[in-house]
């Protein structure tokens, strides 16, 4: 007697434990697809044109840099597979069960009238309802159930759609170019069009003994990957001649002067042939006095009538 009721007891906590764990009820498998592109840089390198001639006779410069990189392109179509199940809850049988038997009931009486409709009625009433219903009776198994359902990645395939070589040259944007002249070392930035613009009148050149120096070096390189490029532009003897006159023209103090004195700066300028340098300097001259029209007067006389030159207030066009 006593063996016989440990059996039950056995059989019943057997029981108990299936119906607590359970099994999960598969649904069909789902997959999801995109597309990824690797892009494998194959080489990198920079370009520095100081453009013509190569040894300067004019203290400004634009040098534009670029850079060009090849890469290998791989365009992949990725496929990720899930499995996918409706997980066990025992308390779900409570209701499962007696809709799995009214399911099964209907199922049965849905294909007895589908015989006599000549197999008119859909699949969702002949068999469907079925399936929902024995899975509903099992005790085991919850009824399938998009809307709790759980996945697991259950494998990725790739497949290589195409692999092609990619050539990039874009324009070294407000990056630093390390700008060597004699013995000291500059660190300059180019604009976001990739030129330096070098002028050897100008901080941070002002101040050097450019006269005593015949060549700039220009160096660039970048720190990721190690690539470099390195120039030379040269500094004419004539030029290195003129750069200390011109600076004293341009930079000395304006306003004490008298008007003479300014036509006679922009007159040398333009007879060392820093053409540029004269204009500007002349336009300068035009914005001091423009609060005082009878001075600015006399200076664009002044310019037309010593310099040749002919000049108008920029402003007056406004």
């Amino acid at each position: 007697m006593s063996k016989r009721s440990s059996l039950i007891r056995v059989g019943a906590a057997l029981c108990g434990a299936l119906f607590v764990s359970g099994c999960a009820n598969h649904l069909p498998q789902r997959s999801e697809h995109e597309e990824r592109v690797e892009r494998k840089l194959l080489s990198h390198s920079l370009q520095i044109d100081v453009g013509e001639p190569q040894v300067l006779e004019l203290p400004q410069r634009r040098v534009r840099i670029n850079e060009q990189k090849t890469f290998e392109v791989t365009e992949f179509e990725v496929s990720r597979h899930y499995d996918r199940y409706t997980p066990y809850q025992p308390w779900r049988e409570l209701y499962e069960v007696p809709l799995g038997a009214v399911a099964v009931v209907a199922g049965v009486g849905a294909n007895v009238l589908n015989v006599v409709l000549l197999g008119s009625l859909p699949d969702t009433a002949t068999k469907d309802w079925i399936s929902y219903g024995f899975a509903g009776l099992n005790p085991a198994m919850n009824v399938e159930s998009n809307g709790r359902s759980e996945q697991n990645l259950a494998g990725i395939d790739e497949k290589q759609l195409d692999k092609r070589m990619e050539y990039t040259s874009q324009p070294w944007a407000e990056r630093p170019v390390s700008v060597k002249l004699g013995n000291r070392s500059h660190e300059l930035l180019t604009d976001r069009n990739g030129v330096l613009r070098l002028n050897l009148l100008d901080s941070p050149f002002a101040d050097e003994e450019v006269s005593r120096v015949g060549t700039l070096h220009l160096s660039v390189s970048d720190d990721q990957d190690g690539a470099r490029a390195d120039a030379t532009l040269g500094i004419s003897r004539s030029l290195r001649g003129k750069l200390s006159e011109a600076h004293a023209l341009i930079f000395e103090d304006l306003e004490d002067d008298e008007v003479a004195q300014w036509v006679h700066r922009v007159k040398r300028l333009s007879e060392l042939g820093l053409e540029e340098e004269a204009s500007e300097l002349e336009q300068s001259l035009i914005e001091l006095t423009r609060n005082d029209p009878e001075l600015q007067k006399e200076f664009l006389h002044s310019l037309m009538k010593d310099a040749g030159r002919l000049a108008a207030d920029p402003g007056d066009s406004e």
